[in-house]
């Protein structure tokens, strides 16, 4: 009997779709460099407080720094992936590339199985 291919887990703090948008973008940057909140509002095409509420978790996991300082006197806000959240994002791209690997070259995963519903074409 073969044994049943292991498939790799995702980071869920990167996984959900607007965290990895955000996540993605900050990785585009420079190891040293920063973006401002409104830059990177633009880029992912969130609300300010959408993308704030993502912000917080990817902050909480500590993927991200955030900066609050100011330019002249209006405050600014800059963001910055970690070296923990670059690190995150290549194993969450690793184990997608993987689950991908399996899903393409394991032809027990092309069976349906038992209970899948037949596509009826029109």
């Amino acid at each position: 009997m073969s044994a049943e291919p292991v498939l790799p887990a995702l980071d869920p703090v990167i996984h959900a779709q607007p965290r990895l948008r955000i996540t993605v973008a900050l990785a585009a940057l420079g190891d040293d460099d920063m973006i401002t909140f409104p830059r990177l509002q633009e880029l992912a095409g969130m609300t300010a407080g959408n993308l704030a509420t993502h912000l917080r978790k990817l902050e909480d996991a500590e993927y991200i720094t955030i900066t609050k300082t100011f330019r002249r006197r209006s405050p600014v806000t800059y963001l910055a992936l970690t070296r923990r959240g670059r690190q995150a994002l290549e194993d969450y791209t690793a184990a997608l590339r993987s689950l991908l690997t399996v899903a393409n070259s394991d032809p027990r995963l092309d069976d349906p199985g038992p209970h899948a519903k037949e596509k009826t074409h029109d």
